[in-house]
């Protein structure tokens, strides 16, 4: 297998998480806070979208699907155009609501540009510094596989917070 093989794979299971999250999710589910001030489905997976497209559009020299197919302005959210919910306040998560249907699609596009991307290359593309704001600089490969774990993170996290029950347990 070679090594973007490997890396589709571990996108192509974020995408299998958050579409089976939000499959036949309602509105109700999509803004429920666990605890009541945990982070929403809704939020999750719209921040979880966010991060991929602005690392992979960075890596790639794309512009992000965000802009370039103007879900911000479908979503319509009171935040800056490069906001990714990274630091986000407790209103701030609040702000963000959408329905299943443009959360999926948001996402779905985002990982179509991913895929494009990581068809086009070979192994020796992985050791490109693209980040030179640490020490030690970041590689691609460490771009990707810190993007694969940030998602898959927030993708759980959304799946975990669907499967709450918000009544009491008797």
């Amino acid at each position: 297998m070679k090594s973007n093989e490997l890396l589709l794979d571990a996108f192509g299971r974020i995408h299998e998480t958050v579409a089976a999250a939000l499959k036949e999710a309602d509105d109700e589910t999509l803004l429920r806070r666990p605890a009541g001030k945990g982070n929403s489905m809704a939020w999750l997976i719209w921040h979880l979208s966010r991060v991929e497209d602005a690392q992979l559009a960075s890596a790639a020299g794309l512009e992000q699907v965000w802009t370039s197919q103007d879900f911000a302005g479908r979503f319509g959210l009171p935040l800056s155009g490069r906001d990714t919910g990274y630091g986000h306040s407790s209103s701030q998560v609040d702000a963000v609501k959408a329905p299943p249907g443009l959360l999926f699609d948001y996402y779905d596009a985002v990982h179509r540009q991913t895929v494009e991307f990581l068809k086009s290359l070979g192994d020796e593309d992985f050791d490109r510094i693209v980040d030179t704001r640490w020490d030690p600089p970041v590689t691609l490969g460490v771009r990707l596989v810190s993007t694969i774990a940030d998602c898959l993170q927030h993708a759980g996290q959304a799946a975990y917070a669907r499967g709450l029950n918000p009544e009491p347990a008797a």
